[in-house]
């Protein structure tokens, strides 16, 4: 079944979906990046780079006044917005393609890798929905994985990825989701 997030939640992935064209989704000069709520810089402060999880935070609207619960909404939408983005970007490039070669073929495997990771990250949003929060941490891991495999069938071979900054950027949404869903599962 697909995933059909609520009208609200739809506006504002359709909002990054079109509006948000880079890794840094936030004015850097914004006074939120300068001086993030606690709640965010409890996050931030545990994952790999805290300042591309402050950016991606509060590049939604919500961010500034969210409690743990909108923040999870945030930082799965975001990956779901990446997700699927680079599963589109990856299927314009597969049409551009008239050869049936080697690049094609690691590109026909990204395209069904970020399938998965689309599927994984559409399953937690459902949770979330449902209030349902045991598997969230294990849904962004499997999305961080297939990014990481996607970045991976390149290596070796004669082509370079031109997925590398969106396999990266969702492997750095995917634990932004994960150090959110901990704040559900730890006592």
């Amino acid at each position: 079944m697909a995933y059909s997030p609520p009208s609200l939640r739809l506006y504002n992935l359709l909002l990054l979906l079109f509006c948000s064209c880079s890794s840094t989704l936030l004015n850097p000069t914004s006074s939120y990046a300068k001086n993030p709520t606690e709640l965010v810089e409890s996050i931030c402060k545990n994952t790999t780079t805290y300042a591309f999880c402050v950016d991606s935070l509060y590049s939604d609207p919500r961010t500034p006044t969210a409690d743990a619960y909108v923040l999870a909404f945030v930082s799965f939408d975001l990956a779901y917005a990446n997700a699927t983005r680079t599963e589109a970007y990856v299927r314009a490039l597969l049409g551009r393609g008239g050869s049936r070669g080697e690049y094609s073929r690691l590109l026909e495997r990204c395209d069904r890798l970020y399938g998965e990771a689309v599927s994984a990250l559409a399953l937690a949003l459902n949770d979330l929905d449902s209030e349902t929060y045991s598997e969230l941490a294990s849904y962004a891991a499997d999305s961080a994985r297939e990014a990481g495999d996607c970045q991976a069938a390149f290596r070796g071979t004669a082509f370079r990825s031109p997925l590398t900054r969106m396999n990266r950027d969702l492997r750095g949404l995917a634990g932004i989701c994960i150090v959110v869903s901990n704040l559900f599962t730890t006592s």
